[in-house]
């Protein structure tokens, strides 16, 4: 079976109160900006993943509440407190007990461990380059891979799309 595992790097936070601790700080414009363009390409894209696994963290869930607009059936949805401050291996270990019947799950997180684990699972793909130069806040990585959840590991799947809030913006057909 062919699985799908989407990276969503949660969008621009504010730094506009520095007494904020870092868990706790919410959107900044170009954030909820962003944002809706993630949401308006999963909606044309038809894209809405059977599980989202989301950072408890403020950002994380504000990016989750905006891209939910683009899915189009409703989504379990599980935030875990686990997600934020995890590591690039603490997150392929959460994947690794996604369960069997689950078709593909969305995994909202931070940077460097989103970049570092899609990096680490993209055995190939046309824009893996892109991945490794930079993963900017609200892009949005696509791996897909045959096999169960539990066997996910370093350089199975194909990176098949990555994209970026500001190609969106750019995009002709905006």
């Amino acid at each position: 079976m062919t699985r799908t595992l989407f990276l969503l790097r949660h969008a621009k936070s504010s730094w506009a109160d520095p007494r904020l601790a870092d868990r706790d700080r919410p959107l900044a414009p170009r954030g909820r900006h962003a944002s809706t363009l993630i949401a308006d390409y999963l909606r044309e894209e038809r894209i809405t993943p059977a599980l989202v696994l989301c950072s408890s963290s403020t950002r994380t869930r504000e990016t989750l509440e905006r891209i939910a607009a683009g899915f189009t059936d409703e989504v379990e949805t599980q935030i875990e407190d686990g997600l934020y401050g995890a590591s690039a291996a603490d997150l392929l270990a959460r994947l690794r007990v996604v369960r069997a019947g689950i078709e593909s799950v969305m995994l909202i997180g931070h940077h460097p461990a989103i970049q570092e684990l899609a990096i680490e699972l993209a055995g190939s793909g046309n824009q893996l380059e892109s991945l490794t130069a930079k993963f900017p806040t609200g892009a949005l990585a696509t791996l897909t891979f045959t096999g169960s959840w539990s066997g996910l590991a370093a350089g199975t799947s194909e990176l098949v799309a990555f994209v970026k809030p500001r190609e969106l913006e750019n995009s002709p057909n905006r």
